[in-house]
């Protein structure tokens, strides 16, 4: 798709036909309820570690995968939106919130690292999904590291796509 069509012009598109969106949300819905199901029904059978890895899951989280990214498609196709539906964001824990500065006391800045990763090659069970577990788990680490030499961590994400903006919210307050 082209970043010059009308889909991604200043102008409002007028008159958009959502079925075909909602279908593909739909079939999103859909899988995720098949996934849901094997789940349950996987880890009735095996530990964790051994359900994480099971290669019926493993199937149905590449479907997902696939799935997530056709609706992407669908709605920055129709829509010339470039949605961001498959971050993963917790709550802050409230220890945390103890350690956020206030505004006037500390400069702060925003860091980022980023990575571009292709298709596991060879044989593996690993998806493109996965590896938001990994780099998860890898900021997690990165945190806590930080707060341990005294730095003040008030927010941290990990997200698929484009760099978190931290500073969404403060500019619409601004207005």
């Amino acid at each position: 798709m082209s970043h010059e069509d009308h889909t991604h012009g200043p102008a409002p598109l007028g008159q958009v036909e959502p079925d075909p969106l909602h279908a593909a949300v739909d079939r999103v819905a859909a899988l995720l309820h098949e996934y849901v199901d094997t789940a349950v029904g996987v880890r009735a059978e095996f530990g964790a570690a051994e359900a994480d890895e099971d290669p019926r899951i493993l199937a149905l989280e590449s479907r997902v995968g696939t799935l997530n990214a056709e609706l992407y498609d669908a709605l920055h196709g129709t829509l010339g939106m470039h949605p961001d539906l498959t971050s993963t964001v917790w709550s802050p824990d409230a220890d945390l919130d103890e350690a956020v500065p206030d505004d006037d006391a500390t400069d702060a800045d925003v860091f980022y690292l980023g990575y571009v990763v292709g298709t596991p090659t060879g044989t593996t069970d690993g998806t493109l999904d996965g590896v938001m577990g990994i780099i998860d788990a890898a900021g997690s680490g990165i945190v806590q590291q930080l707060v341990d030499q005294g730095y003040h961590v008030g927010e941290w994400a990990v997200s698929r796509g484009e760099a978190p903006d931290f500073f969404e919210d403060d500019e619409e307050d601004d207005l």
